[in-house]
């Protein structure tokens, strides 16, 4: 198999590799339909893989078969600004897209951090820090090309923006993590890109004081592009890896779009709201160079957590709550961490209720994946118990399946005749969310 196939035997979670017995790599709809149609002749499980970016275990080929690549399949088949829609195969990534879209004046808007292909992002329902402002791709796609289990290929959707016509079939497959088909086109919504941009950066004595800010901030109505939550040990390990100088205090990192006027009065408003939060301190900016380093200290804080302990492993996870309920969610989760062995941190696109919590742990001490395990399941527990859901943007994988029916009881029944009706033969990613509990 060798090294291609040791790549697409895992992907950047934790959980154990599975080499698959071969790795293809389709350019086209017809290549696809002809694999998936062999596969399905012989009983051959059918992984489809994208950039290998999942954080849950989505692309894992648990029971061998086929892991199919689609990075070939990286052609923009068509942008028509005056529609405000893209086409696109699903192996371009967002940030290929937008290179593509600058001289239009639009912009993709998803944004999960990693550069992601479009494809997984809509087969995991992804989304990210823009998504409290321009939705996530549950919102984002539009149409969908997919070779479903028996070979043959369909089209859901349309290119108007809305539809009352048959099934959504589209959002059927958004979300269905390659479990009911193989998506091979898609069809995506775009947006202007703003006049003006600026960013704020602002401290709190408290993690409660800066959650209930940003709930604040929410209900009142104003518009925020993004607004991310950090925890004292998050800054801490973004300033010593991008070298930021924060002062070390739970923190709220925001952007705003508009005119020049508005993203100023926007900021005026944000900071107005800190201070009945006791804000520490609060910093706006326009400057393009400043916003490039604050934001590419975020994204790069997977990285700036991994350098804490040399050598550790991240054990990530992911849920979204009630925005009512999130400053109670959040101190829980810390609390948790701070009573436990271990060193962790909490992040969040907190503006819709997300947030991820990161520990540290040593591949090599069974205890440290015990603690964790029993954390991460506190964590997910608390939030379906105030109505949330045990996954916001990562997805289930196969580390979530064991919340499928607690989350949705007897729903799982239907989502189970839903998979037997499109993969009666169980080929499609078998092992995964088609066959939870």
């Amino acid at each position: 198999m060798g090294l291609r196939g040791e790549h697409h035997s895992h992907d950047t979670s934790r959980l154990a590799p599975h080499l698959p017995d071969a790795v293809v790599f389709p350019r086209t709809e017809e290549e696809v339909q002809a694999i998936v149609s062999a596969c399905a002749a012989h009983g051959v499980p059918v992984v489809p893989f994208g950039a290998g970016s999942s954080m849950e275990g989505h692309t894992i080929p648990i029971r061998g078969g086929i892991s199919l690549d689609t990075r070939e399949m990286n052609r923009i088949v068509e942008i028509r600004p005056e529609d405000l829609l893209a086409v696109v195969q699903p192996g371009v990534t967002r940030k290929q897209l937008n290179v593509d879209l600058r001289e239009t004046g639009l912009m993709f808007s998803v944004d999960p951090g990693a550069d992601a292909s479009i494809g997984g992002m809509a087969s995991t329902r992804g989304s990210g820090t823009t998504s409290v402002r321009y939705g996530t791709m549950r919102e984002n796609v539009l149409a969908l090309r997919v070779v479903t289990p028996d070979g043959e290929a369909i089209q859901t959707g349309s290119r108007a923006r809305k539809s009352s016509s048959g099934y959504d079939l589209t959002h059927l497959f958004v979300g269905s993590e390659g479990t009911l088909g193989v998506i091979t086109e898609l069809t995506v919504r775009l947006h202007p890109i703003p006049e003006a941009v600026s960013s704020a950066i602002c401290s709190f004595p408290t993690v409660a004081n800066a959650v209930e800010a940003v709930i604040e901030a929410v209900q009142y109505g104003i518009p925020v592009a993004r607004v991310e939550f950090l925890d004292e040990v998050a800054i801490a390990s973004t300033n010593n890896y991008s070298k930021l100088g924060l002062p070390v205090a739970p923190t709220l990192f925001f952007e705003f779009h508009g005119t020049e006027a508005w993203v100023k009065e926007q900021a005026q408003l944000v900071e107005e709201i800190t201070k009945g939060h006791d804000a520490i301190s609060f910093r706006w900016t326009a400057d393009a160079d400043e916003r490039a380093k604050l934001w590419q200290a975020r994204h790069d804080l997977y990285w700036a957590t991994k350098a804490i302990i040399p050598g550790f492993e991240l054990y990530t996870g992911d849920i979204c709550v009630p925005i009512s309920r999130l400053a109670e969610s959040i101190v829980a989760a810390r609390a948790d961490i701070d009573a436990s062995s271990l060193t962790g941190q909490i992040i969040g696109h907190v503006g819709d209720g997300n947030f991820h919590t990161a520990y540290l742990i040593d591949p090599n001490n069974p205890e440290h994946l015990k603690e964790a395990d029993e954390m991460a399941d506190r964590v997910v527990e608390r939030a379906l118990a105030v109505g949330g859901t045990a996954s916001g943007e990562h997805g289930i994988g196969i580390a979530k399946l064991k919340f499928m029916r607690k989350e949705h009881g007897k729903a799982v029944d239907v989502m189970k005749k839903i998979k037997a009706a499109l993969d009666p033969l169980g080929i499609m990613n078998p092992g995964k969310m088609g066959d939870a509990g």
